[in-house]
């Protein structure tokens, strides 16, 4: 584990509990069918905003991702599960059979948004498809993740969030020149697509109600979602014919811009990317000389002769600790950080400070810390009311209060199997 700069002790007291009502998204009801990491991402953001989310279930399995990831000693769900389903209710219904289909239905005739990410085609097999949901329920968003989205050549292949970093050309661009493609080190194709739906979720919500009343298919591909981050590629190699290469830690379009390692044999990110403070960095390195150096003094000098460059930044972080460099360069306004373990995140004031880290205290893990809700909203802002369900825990409270579903009703479908 490495050290910071600074160090705060963790917050005293549970931070992360908010009223039950708080959220812009109050009153909104999201149905949520499908499981690991795209759709339920996008579900856990309605839900951090106040929207009720019914997440349906596979009885006795649940989600897959309850059992992905690390879990605490004595708990059946990992703690990513934790997070990702916070303030979700868990109903487990039987989608393969056709009573637990008619129910998820009625489910969808009582809700504003429906959210799935299975293959294409899924859906429709069980009567969920959007023609037929919007047909009872003009008004429902029906939001539908898939990974190459419901048309095109593609769109009955298997799709997860590597495939889609690797076919939307994120991956291409990661690493070193003179190594092979290399990931992020999360889900970031899926939780990208995430991000996604749920913007067009509330693209479609201010539709409906600013226009005419109904709701329309939202069609997320995770490909796509990835492919949308590609800056000016695309038109860099339709009209120069150039195709950006992996640059490892550097830039492709500013200099100076890199991690350089200091005397303590820590990494740290300096960017001096723009002229003004390119000259402040020569300041704190004592070196007027390169200030003045032509092969320096604009953006595309630098760029060309970057490697030069990067060895004299790096010359001069190797002579100094790390938390020496760090103070030098941030009196000075020269954009510069450590890089952050998870470890290091939960030793900063300014995380706790802004409510990025939650201290909650959980029936079934005791204290724990979580990550926070963003964006930060002055008037109506999210937060957390409670963490990732057991499953099955609103089954019956669901049925009975949305779908007016009998006790006795209750007990023979939980005697089917069918929840």
């Amino acid at each position: 584990m490495t050290t910071t700069v600074e160090v705060t002790p963790a917050a005293p007291e549970p931070n992360g509990h908010q009223p039950a009502a708080a959220g812009p998204l109050a009153g909104l009801r999201v149905l949520e069918m499908g499981s690991l990491v795209a759709g339920p991402f996008c579900t856990r953001l309605l839900a951090e905003f106040g929207a009720e989310v019914i997440k349906i279930e596979p009885p006795g399995q649940g989600d897959q991702l309850r059992r992905w990831g690390l879990r605490p000693p004595g708990s059946d769900d990992s703690l990513w599960w934790y997070v990702q389903g916070r303030n979700k209710k868990s109903l487990t219904l039987n989608l393969k059979k056709p009573r637990g289909q008619a129910l998820a239905r009625r489910l969808a005739m009582q809700c504003d948004v429906l959210v799935e990410n299975f293959r294409p085609g899924k859906m429709a097999e069980w009567g969920l498809d959007y023609e037929r949901l919007a047909t009872d329920n003009p008004r429902l968003v029906y939001v539908s993740i898939s990974g190459f989205g419901q048309t095109g050549p593609y769109r009955d292949r298997v799709g997860f969030g590597s495939i889609a970093e690797s076919m939307g050309g994120l991956r291409y661009l990661t690493g070193y020149p003179d190594r092979p493609p290399t990931r992020v080190g999360l889900s970031i194709g899926d939780s990208l697509a995430g991000i996604y739906a749920a913007l067009g979720t509330l693209m479609a919500l201010h539709h409906r109600d600013r226009n005419g009343g109904r709701g329309q298919l939202v069609d997320i591909a995770l490909y796509e979602a990835v492919f949308s981050l590609l800056e000016s590629s695309v038109p860099e190699f339709d009209r120069l014919n150039v195709i950006r290469q992996r640059k490892g830690t550097r830039l492709s379009s500013t200099a100076p811009s890199n991690t350089y390692t200091t005397r303590d044999s820590h990494s740290v990110v300096i960017g001096a990317n723009n002229d003004a403070i390119f000259r402040r960095l020569c300041q704190v390195m004592r070196r007027s000389d390169i200030a003045d150096d032509p092969r320096f003094q604009t953006n595309p000098d630098r760029l060309r002769h970057v490697e030069l460059l990067d060895e004299l930044i790096d010359d001069w972080a190797r002579r100094h600790d790390r938390d020496n460099v760090l103070q030098r360069l941030q009196a000075a306004d020269v954009p510069a950080s450590p890089i952050y373990s998870v470890a290091d995140i939960l030793q900063d004031p300014q995380y706790w400070a802004r409510e990025m880290l939650l201290r909650v205290e959980d029936p079934r893990l005791g204290p724990v810390v979580v990550p926070g809700v963003m964006p930060k909203l002055g008037t109506s802002p999210g937060g957390q009311q409670w963490l990732g369900p057991r499953l099955g825990e609103h089954t019956d409270a669901v049925l009975r209060e949305v779908l007016d579903v009998p006790p006795e009703e209750i007990a023979e479908l939980r005697g089917k199997g069918l929840i």
